[in-house]
């Protein structure tokens, strides 16, 4: 198949049951994680999307705040912020977030954990938009399931 790091793909590559393979191909590729892919490849996951889900559900894990995971340099990070409002505002098709949903160990509710596309949320923020195109990964059947009877509507 042919490949692009955006949506459109994303979504063709989800139809023809290869949701997995565009991941890593972005991973690999556009998104420049290689470390992320290797590690998704440890154990199976399930993939699920992509979809249009509110981004007032997820946080981000990097940016320039002391808080972060990942700190990024404030100057870096407004850049590449504003260059995504700038590709937002021109119609690009970029590509979904990728999120994991996971329930921590001694939770009953799970969380979603932002992993790839921190920049895009920022500049959906920063935009006021509401909604943004995900994937997910889910490791545990558990998870699946408590994804599917909490968020499984916005699959359908």
């Amino acid at each position: 198949m042919d490949y692009a790091g955006t949506l459109t793909y994303a979504k063709k590559w989800a139809e023809a049951g290869k949701l997995e393979e565009w991941v890593h191909a972005y991973l690999l590729s556009d998104g420049d994680h290689k470390e992320f892919s290797e590690g998704l490849k440890l154990v199976d996951r399930i993939f699920l999307g992509p979809v249009t889900m509110p981004v007032k559900l997820f946080t981000r894990c990097s940016g320039p705040e002391e808080n972060m995971r990942f700190r990024i340099h404030p100057g870096w990070w407004e850049h590449k912020v504003q260059l995504i409002i700038e590709a937002v505002k021109s119609g690009a098709d970029l590509p979904p977030l990728i999120v994991h949903y996971l329930i921590p160990e001694g939770q009953s509710e799970g969380e979603f954990e932002l992993n790839d596309g921190n920049h895009r949320w920022e500049a959906c923020h920063q935009l006021g938009i509401e909604e943004a195109p995900v994937i997910f990964w889910i490791t545990d059947r558990y998870e699946y399931e408590h994804f599917l009877a909490h968020y499984g509507h916005y699959l359908a």
